[in-house]
């Protein structure tokens, strides 16, 4: 049997007291969140800041969290778990922690985009009260690098799209990367604690809110500077396989839209899968390849993953 995790929490001098009207919530697991802190502390807005290490194990990372969080002028939190929860566990843990109307969930590896970034939040969910809200990401920050270059490629593809694009499939363009939750709906509908490792448990999460309350997509954007080398991809491709047959089962009618789906079902009755798949991966981990052919094999990847599940 598993012991439950334990918190150890360090909070800032403006924590105590505090009325926000929106909480941003950050979940982390050895990274280092700091630049990001710092674009977020705004005294001028009604926020509060509340990180979550989950389960690093990184004390000199958690001491620059701690020092950091103690120095921001608005209210912030750190939450420090010991052992690892997950990132839907640990989702929900943060949001137990949030004391506004409605939450922000930041990856720790965004950086926001206009100056007015958290304002327009603040605003949206307090003129309009907004159910759910998704405000996009870019690449705009995000230094090229060459072992980046491949996931760079794919996310400007499929990833880095406008409001409007993203709004025709709302669930399925929802990810915890740049989220605002209105705090009844997140109490209603919370993360699925089932999932575990990369992958899916947003897209899932957004399905179910969706059958109940209307998904908002606005461009009030942040910066993605995680990204990942080509190796890492295949390898949360290959944790999220479980991810996605979990999602086929409890919403097949929205994920049988999907082209990933599609294509799933159309790799399924070909043979010896286990002997041509391997090649797929090594071609994209190809440095030198085109770009848009090692693109279209980590999909074809990971369409031979989720055959599995189809």
């Amino acid at each position: 049997m598993t012991s439950p995790a334990t918190e150890t929490l360090i909070d800032n001098a403006g924590w105590a007291g505090a009325r926000p009207r929106l909480s941003v919530l950050i979940p982390t697991y050895r990274d280092d969140p700091s630049a990001l802190l710092r674009a977020l502390d705004d005294p001028s807005v009604a926020a509060e800041i509340i990180v979550l290490d989950d389960g690093s194990g990184d004390p000199a990372l958690i001491d620059r969290m701690s020092r950091q969080i103690e120095r921001m002028r608005v209210p912030a939190r750190l939450i420090c778990l010991s052992p690892n929860e997950g990132r839907a566990r640990g989702r929900n843990r943060l949001a137990a922690h949030a004391r506004a109307g409605h939450f922000l969930f930041l990856d720790s590896d965004m950086l926001p985009d206009p100056a007015d970034f958290l304002a327009r939040w603040c605003a949206l969910a307090e003129g309009e009260n907004v159910p759910m809200a998704f405000g996009g990401f870019t690449l705009d920050q995000t230094p090229p690098r060459p072992e980046h270059a491949l996931h760079r490629a794919m996310a400007l593809q499929s990833d880095c799209t406008p409001a409007p694009d993203r709004a025709r499939e709302p669930e399925k363009h929802v990810f915890t990367s740049n989220l605002l939750v209105r705090r009844d709906v997140f109490e209603t509908v919370g993360f699925d604690e089932g999932f575990t490792g990369w992958g899916w448990e947003d897209v899932e999460w957004a399905m179910r809110v969706g059958r109940q309350f209307p998904i908002r997509h606005v461009d009030n954007s942040a910066s993605h500077l995680g990204l990942d080398t080509a190796p890492a991809m295949a390898a949360k491709y290959e944790q999220s396989a479980a991810n996605f047959a979990r999602v086929v089962a409890a919403h097949g009618d929205i994920v049988r839209t999907y082209p990933s789906y599609r294509v799933a079902r159309l790799l399924k009755p070909l043979p010896l899968r286990g002997l041509w798949r391997p090649w797929l991966k090594a071609f994209a981990l190809q440095e030198h390849a085109p770009l848009r052919l090692r693109g279209l094999a980590l999909r074809l990847y990971r369409a031979a993953l989720y055959a599995e599940a189809v």
